[in-house]
């Protein structure tokens, strides 16, 4: 079944409660209509838009969706247990729930070129869904994506015809894709009607790679770890002093270098945490905000109080261009 691929002209932008409702309303409609008693497969990754997706296809056909989400141990701090309890807990999702740690970790141990690192992540991502997806191809008939408008613009077109989960040929399922015809801040409007969290529905972009794009070079364990409770710090912190949502994206990024510092009257050889922090309209040009400095501070004597291996922290104030978003 070809789904349109152009968002009608008429189409009124969905930015209240009420709208958002109306949608949720005829998309349940549409899904049922399209799915029957048939079963559907959701990558569920824990952004905005497969948490959307799955919230509404939950809505409408419940126990019939299958999510699958995987641990790439790559994840924030937290964000794992949430996707698992919100979903599992609170909506009592059929949610298969898999820990590739493990796998992942060990196929990056040693590699630093970030290219490589991001083309092992991608494809070892798609060769676990691949699996999970094996074990219910003979009950499943349909793949659920959480394709919005600017995918299909930005591919003309094409992508909506593919499974852009890179499944093998022999693994082809009918698409679900039910805010194809949606822009960001439309799906995020639609999950707050879905009554999913605050924290999930402003989610900021987050890369497919996670915190391995951010662990600079060769990834090693207790590095990604000193990174995952810094990257903690700072959230915590922007949330704190009223800042999320007002500041387009903040994280800490963790270089494969050492910088000497001193711990209880000792020489410590430990990493340094960088902050970034950028505000964008377009993703195209990034400015660097004037960060309070008490924040900074408070920031700075949490992280080298309570991260092990932290002993340096430095805030990046390059904008957009010449420096990129993220540091790989």
């Amino acid at each position: 079944m070809d789904l349109p691929n152009k968002r009608p002209d008429n189409m009124e932008r969905i930015t209240t409660p009420e709208l958002a409702q109306a949608f949720i309303d005829e998309q349940v409609d549409a899904v049922r209509a399209q799915v029957g008693d048939k079963k559907v497969l959701l990558a569920l990754s824990g952004g905005v838009d497969s948490s959307v997706v799955a919230a509404l296809l939950i809505k409408a056909i419940g126990k019939q969706l299958i999510c699958v989400h995987v641990n790439h141990g790559l994840m924030r701090k937290g964000e794992s247990e949430q996707v698992v309890d919100v979903f599992k807990n609170q909506m009592d999702a059929n949610l298969v729930y898999v820990d590739a740690t493990d796998r992942f970790l060990d196929l990056l141990a040693g590699v630093a070129e970030p290219e490589r690192k991001r083309k092992i992540i991608g494809a070892e991502f798609i060769r676990v869904f691949e699996e999970e997806a094996r074990k219910v191809a003979d009950d499943v008939d349909f793949l659920a994506q959480g394709t919005i408008y600017p995918d299909i613009v930005e591919s003309d077109g094409v992508k909506a015809h593919h499974n852009v989960g890179g499944l093998p040929d022999d693994l082809q399922f009918e698409l679900v894709e039910p805010v194809r015809l949606l822009f960001k801040d439309e799906v995020r409007v639609v999950g707050r009607a879905l009554g999913l969290p605050e924290g999930m529905v402003e989610r900021q972009p987050f890369p497919g790679p996670g915190l391995g794009v951010r662990c600079l070079g060769a990834i090693t364990r207790d590095r990604l770890e000193a990174l995952r409770e810094a990257d903690a710090i700072l959230r915590e912190e922007f949330a704190e002093a009223g800042l999320a949502g007002k500041v387009w994206q903040y994280f800490v990024v963790v270089p494969d270098m050492r910088a000497t510092g001193v711990r209880d009257g000792k020489r410590a050889y430990d990493w340094p945490a960088i902050i970034r922090a950028v505000n964008t309209v377009d993703a195209m040009t990034a400015t660097v905000p004037e960060l309070d400095w008490a924040l900074l501070k408070k920031i700075t004597d949490r992280i080298l109080a309570e991260v092990p291996g932290i002993c340096r922290v430095t805030y990046d104030l390059t904008p957009k261009p010449v420096g990129t978003i993220e540091w790989e």
